[in-house]
Order: C-alpha cells, then structure tokens, then sequence
C-alpha cells in the first residue's frame, strides 16, 4: 500500500494529463498545484502531533506523494523525468525503512510508536544506523538520494516558473524534519527501555541494499536511472 499503488497511480496520472490531456493543460495544472500543495502541506503538520509509526508512515506517504506532484506541475518533459526519478527513489527508501521496522521486534510484537525506539541504537546499531540514514534522505539532506529526488522535481518547477509551488514545498519539506529527526533522536539519545529479537538475514540484506544505494546514488545509479527517466520521458513528449 506504501509503495505499489503510488508508483502504479502516478504513472497513469502521467498518462492521463501529459498525453489524454495534453490540450487543455492549463486547467489540469491548476488542479495538480492545488493538490501537491494540500498533500504537503497536511503530512508536513498533520504528522506532528502523531506517536504512531504506522501513521508517521501513513502521513510521510502523502507527503512524497505532494513532492512527486511538484514535478508534475509543470508539465514538462524535465518534470516527468523528476517524477519517475523521485518514485524510484521513492521506492527504495520505503523498501528499507520497511525493512527496519520489522527488524525491531520485542517479545511482545513489532514497534507501534516511536517510543518503542528508544535505546535501538545501542541494541541494534546496525538498523539504527540505516534508519537514520534513511530519515535523513526522507528529510532531502545531501548528499543522500533524497535530495537527489526533491531537488529533480523542484527544478522542474523553477524552470517552470512556479517559484511559489517550489517554495512552498521546501518549507513543508522543513517541517516534516521534525518527526523525522524525532525518531533519530528517540533510537540515539534515549534509554533503552526494552530488548530486541535477533534480525533475520533477509532484512539485513535488504537493509544494506537499500542504505548503500541511497548514500552512494550520486556515484552509482544516479546517471543509469537519470538516462531512463530521460528516454522514458521523452516518449511522452
């Protein structure tokens, strides 16, 4: 629910407004600004407040889903290709930030809130490690895939002289910092309050994969997957 039904619903969405609708995309912009602004913006506050992972989670979802929608906006082959390039990196992220979730079981069941996390640094540093990681690439922190996948679409949106849309995302992208540096702060500063179950070797496999990939994006995929959003893109257009 997390990853699949996005990807699959961006794509037609794409589809459907740069091709179907391709004529009238004056009018479809306006409606496509107004939700990534309402998406943003109600993750980035609405999240606050929250001590749920699964609705942290739930509510990050709609956010990045905002995010993805910027590039959109502009209706421009550079957009699209900012979009397919966010979704992937989209996936990645959440595949490993899944990952360390489930690796964070006690005796009595998986994690439910981020006070469940306390101390996993010091009882699992390793998932620790890569749940930080990712937290800060959700956030757009360079040099992390993150800021590779925000910084794609929001030049789209520049080039397309939305200057506020753009702005608007940055600062919504400045406040979920909160609950996201919230559970890295939770898992290194506080007391460990419980033990963990050992993780299973599938999720640290998965765990590495993601990690490495979203710190070294820039020297690895980043051109590969650049040139496929490009081609993908260009058949659009």
């Amino acid at each position: 629910m997390a990853m699949a039904p996005k990807v699959a619903a961006m794509t037609l969405m794409i589809r459907l407004v740069i091709d179907t609708f391709s004529p009238i995309s004056t009018d479809w912009q306006q409606v496509v600004i107004f939700l990534s602004i309402a998406s943003m913006v109600l993750a980035a506050f609405a999240a606050i407040g929250q001590n749920s992972l699964k609705r942290i989670i739930a509510y990050s979802s709609i956010g990045h889903v905002g995010f993805a929608l910027v590039g959109l906006s502009s209706g421009t082959q550079v957009g699209v290709e900012g979009v397919a390039i966010y979704m992937a990196i989209y996936v990645a992220m959440t595949v490993g930030l899944f990952a360390c979730i489930l690796s964070l079981r006690t005796e009595t069941g998986y994690v439910e809130t981020i006070g469940d996390l306390a101390g996993a640094a010091q009882r699992r540093p390793f998932v620790a490690a890569v749940m930080a990681i990712l937290m800060f690439s959700l956030i757009g922190m360079p040099p992390l895939a993150g800021f590779f996948a925000k910084w794609h679409v929001f030049l789209a949106a520049v080039e397309a002289h939305l200057y506020v849309l753009a702005i608007i995302g940055v600062l919504a992208s400045a406040v979920s910092a909160f609950y996201y540096l919230r559970v890295v702060k939770t898992m290194y500063f506080d007391p460990p309050v419980r033990e963990f179950a050992a993780v299973p070797n599938e999720l640290n496999i998965i765990m590495a994969v993601s990690a490495f990939f979203i710190v070294t994006y820039f020297f690895t995929v980043g051109n590969p997957l650049a040139q496929v959003a490009h081609n993908a893109a260009g058949s659009l257009f």
